[in-house]
């Protein structure tokens, strides 16, 4: 029998976080300002939402819009605030300007994580070269997941890519689970789950009102049952 797929659902706060885990998610993303597509929320919502529910939690590290690392001393600081709210696992990415991962500033960062569990989210869309970002962050402690959608323009789009990655893995560079996320539609789950893929990741999808609206219980059962007919 197939291990089952692991469904992540982004939350700005507690009745999200609450709803997410009632949907069956077996995980969270954990952010602040969707319209800056997803900046590290306060130490409080951490605290609050890490007593409120008993999944897995993943904690935005991104302090402005676009891939930039900004200030990586505020960076390293804000990390650390989050470890002590009880923040145990991070979401993060850095680009320089021309499209390459920011080594120093994740390396910066992962001296305060220490092993702890991460996801390199989707400034890999938006890299110069996917493959070597991937060689190049290849065994970083903690790195597990890269969250991406194939393309910067989502996953309709970015497709194909994300079906030669699947077809990839466990080589060097590849050993990390495949997260996908950005545009991601239902009808997408049976093309990915027969490449192999076993991570889902969703936002909009959990809330049929929009992102004014809190995650939907009914819609993230929907999604539960569908991965697990797979």
């Amino acid at each position: 029998m197939s291990k089952r797929a692991v469904l992540e659902v982004i939350a700005l706060g507690v009745e999200d976080a609450v709803a997410a885990q009632a949907g069956g998610a077996d995980r969270l993303e954990l952010v602040s300002d969707m319209a800056a597509d997803g900046l590290s929320p306060s130490a409080a919502t951490v605290a609050g939402i890490r007593g409120a529910v008993d999944i897995s939690l993943r904690v935005m590290l991104r302090l402005a819009d676009g891939f930039a690392a900004g200030d990586v001393e505020r960076l390293v600081r804000v990390a650390g605030e989050l470890r002590e709210a009880g923040a145990e696992e991070f979401v993060l990415g850095f680009l320089d300007a021309g499209g390459v991962v920011d080594l120093a500033a994740v390396e910066r960062v992962m001296a305060v994580l220490d092993g702890c569990p991460w996801t390199f989210h989707r400034a890999i869309d938006r890299a110069a070269d996917r493959d070597a970002l991937r060689k190049q962050l290849d065994g970083m402690p903690g790195l597990d997941t890269y969250l991406t959608a194939g393309s910067a323009d989502g996953v309709d789009d970015g497709l194909p890519v994300l079906l030669a990655e699947a077809g990839r893995s466990g080589e060097p560079g590849y050993a990390q689970r495949l997260l996908v996320g950005g545009g991601l539609r239902l009808d997408h789950v049976p093309t990915l789950v027969k490449a192999g893929v076993d991570g889902f990741h969703i936002g909009g999808a959990a809330r049929p009102g929009g992102w004014d609206e809190p995650v939907s219980v009914e819609a993230v059962t929907r999604w539960r049952a569908a991965l697990d007919a797979r």
